[in-house]
């Protein structure tokens, strides 16, 4: 309601670099519309997804259905920090929309040094999350971001009240960060990172 198609847009800014991608891993995608737009841009890709929540993999569900995508759809209603990644040791991308920044510092490192240990060189791991731009759009952006995390504490239970930085565990688990996209005056980040063949 308040970013209107900003934070969809954002989602989908590298669909054209995913192409080539056989299995992916989407962990809290919400009510679905990037995974469904993934699988429709890309004819022959499988996607797991994970959520907590039953309700936004029923809407997940529901989209594929109707565009005739659910046989290569996989759901897991569970926690993305206990899930057995194992079982999905041939992913070749990993999509985190918005989710990154639901999780502590702490969580953040586990969920990462976790899932990369499963992926292989070229792996792609996609995310969006807000940020805290340099320059005179930091106030503003501390502002929206605090007022966010508020609601989302009334309305969720939420514990995380700060941005996690992403980028420092991601480094040296052996991806660099090969594409960015900056948007809303530089407050939402897009970002396509890279398992690097020296990580293996």
């Amino acid at each position: 309601l308040t970013l209107g198609r900003t934070l969809e847009r954002c989602r989908t800014h590298f669909l054209p670099l995913l192409l080539d991608s056989k299995q992916a891993l989407i962990l809290g995608d919400g009510d679905g519309r990037f995974t469904a737009t993934l699988l429709a841009t890309n004819p022959t890709i499988q996607v797991v997804a994970i959520d907590t929540s039953a309700t936004m993999l029923q809407l997940l569900r529901q989209r594929c259905e109707a565009a005739n995508t659910a046989t290569r759809l996989t759901t897991h209603h569970t926690s993305a920090l206990t899930f057995p990644l194992e079982a999905s040791s041939q992913t070749d991308l990993v999509a985190t929309h918005f989710f990154l920044d639901c999780l502590t510092q702490p969580d953040l490192e586990t969920l990462i040094h976790r899932t990369t240990k499963h992926l292989r060189p070229g792996s792609l791991w996609l995310l969006s999350d807000f940020r805290i731009p340099p320059g005179p759009m930091r106030l503003p952006a501390q502002a929206l971001v605090r007022s966010l995390y508020f609601a989302f504490r009334i309305l969720t239970g939420l514990r995380t009240t700060q941005l996690p930085d992403h980028a420092t565990p991601l480094t040296p688990a052996g991806l660099t960060r090969i594409a960015h996209h900056h948007s809303l005056a530089g407050i939402l980040t897009t970002e396509l990172w890279q398992v690097q063949s020296s990580s293996r």
